[in-house]
This record gives C-alpha cells, sequence and structure tokens, in this order.
C-alpha cells in the first residue's frame, strides 16, 4: 500500500538512519563483538551507538522508527537488544516500490 511505501522511505531518508540499514547488510563487515555473533544474532544496539556517534537515544529513536517501518527486526537477549535487517520485508518492498513507480 502506498502509505507503507512513504513509512519506509520516510525512515530511509534520514542519512544516518540509511548508513544502519547498509551496516545491517552486512554486519560481519561492520561489526565485531566479544559476546556475539553478529551475523547469527544481530547487531547489539551498543555497537551500533559506538559506531554511529550520536547520543543513546538518538539511536534509539532511529531503531525505533526503522523498526515501525519493517526495516529491523530487534529482540532482547538478556541486558542486550540485538537489530537485524529484515531481508524478507526489504525484498518485497522494492518489489512493490518497482511496480508503483
Amino acid at each position: 500500500c502506498l502509505m507503507d511505501i512513504q513509512i519506509v522511505l520516510k525512515a530511509l531518508s534520514n542519512e544516518k538512519r540509511f548508513q544502519i540499514i547498509s551496516w545491517l547488510k552486512e554486519p560481519a563487515k561492520h561489526f565485531h563483538s566479544t559476546h556475539c555473533d553478529v551475523g547469527k544474532d544481530g547487531v547489539c544496539v551498543g555497537l551500533i551507538e559506538d559506531k554511529i556517534g550520536l547520543s543513546q537515544s538518538t539511536v534509539s529513536q532511529y531503531l525505533l522508527q526503522l523498526q515501525r517501518a519493517g526495516l529491523i527486526t530487534m529482540h532482547r537477549k538478556g541486558q542486550w537488544t540485538y537489530c537485524k535487517l529484515n531481508k524478507p520485508f526489504l525484498a518485497q518492498f522494492i518489489k512493490t516500490l518497482g511496480r508503483e513507480l
């Protein structure tokens, strides 16, 4: 639906949010963790905060917006929250966008 497309495009319209998405496309290339497998488990929010250099609250808002748009999934494991690119959604979004434009 057109409104959903606009939500996704709005989430991607911010340079830093777009950067997060591109990092999550190849997590092992951009993040290294001693407590998880970033490719399998996802990327810990703290690693994204460290890499992007923005405040914790700003990063949290950005991630929430990306999650609401459907671009990422987030899950808690103990004290950590992990983010992964929602590849099936992204593939479907690109197909839908191609049909609409």
